[in-house]
């Protein structure tokens, strides 16, 4: 059966029962793959294959990550969709997974830890007080499917909101929230965001060719094999920080695009 075999390759690449795992995903391959066996197969199929493969005691959580309040839409905590692809939205609408906070950065979260992430009120979507925070305090770990660090691994960035790095800042959203209630407030919410009159841009599949050289990574690269690969956060947390503390941020974690003066 085309979803117990998707469960073993999980495992085979890192991922264990009772492990919290959040995962980034682009399903098209695996759908491909998976529907040469058995025509049949859905997307719920992959959600339960991933769900099988943490098992009972693990947790397993999706980015839900919508970033239209940043252009002062609104956020609905029950309806605002996913924009993180069809896995998550599966996720979103399963009435096993429940939804964390915050209005650009939420999760899907279902597991034994679920009520410690929905719980959850930071303010910044990338802060320690906040869900990847939280991971790499459990020993968490984040898996990848067919995606490279690029479009993928937001866990960067967090690591650079935790340390403080110069070419990021905090930017603050206000708009209408309504929560799992249907109150509708008005609340404010930070994203750290590049510095963008410096030229700052985010460039780090560098960094996660480090992960690779240093054998932090488990699995397999994107559209190699099963395409997923897995990491421990703490571990990647304090590998990054090196990076950062060393003053090597610009050789692996961003570039720097040539900027037009205005006066010109």
């Amino acid at each position: 059966m085309i979803q117990q075999t998707l469960t073993r390759q999980w495992k085979d690449a890192g991922i264990h029962p009772a492990d919290c795992v959040l995962l980034h995903s682009s399903i098209s391959r695996t759908m491909r793959r998976a529907r040469g066996v058995d025509s049949k197969f859905s997307v719920e199929g992959l959600l339960q294959s991933f769900l099988e493969a943490v098992g009972a005691e693990g947790t397993l959580l999706l980015p839900l990550f919508n970033f239209d309040f940043c252009s002062g839409a609104g956020f609905d905590i029950r309806t605002t969709p996913s924009t993180m692809g069809a896995l998550t939205e599966i996720a979103r609408n399963d009435s096993r997974f429940r939804r964390t906070e915050h209005p650009i950065y939420s999760f899907a979260v279902c597991g034994p830890l679920a009520s410690s992430f929905v719980s959850l009120t930071n303010t910044s979507a990338l802060a320690d007080d906040g869900p990847f925070g939280l991971l790499r305090r459990v020993n968490g770990k984040i898996a990848v499917l067919d995606l490279d660090d690029q479009n993928s691994m937001t866990m960067y960035h967090h690591i650079e909101e935790v340390l403080g790095v110069s070419y990021r800042y905090h930017k603050r959203f206000d708009g209408e929230y309504v929560d799992a209630l249907g109150n509708s407030t008005t609340k404010s919410f930070e994203l750290f965001v590049w510095d963008e009159v410096q030229g700052i841009r985010t460039d780090v599949n560098r960094a996660g060719e480090l992960l690779w050289q240093e054998g932090l990574y488990s699995g397999s690269r994107p559209g190699v094999d099963s395409g997923l690969r897995v990491i421990q956060a703490r571990k990647m947390f304090d590998s990054i920080a090196r990076v950062i503390d060393s003053g090597r941020a610009r050789d692996y974690l961003y570039s720097i695009e040539n900027v037009r003066d205005p006066n010109e």
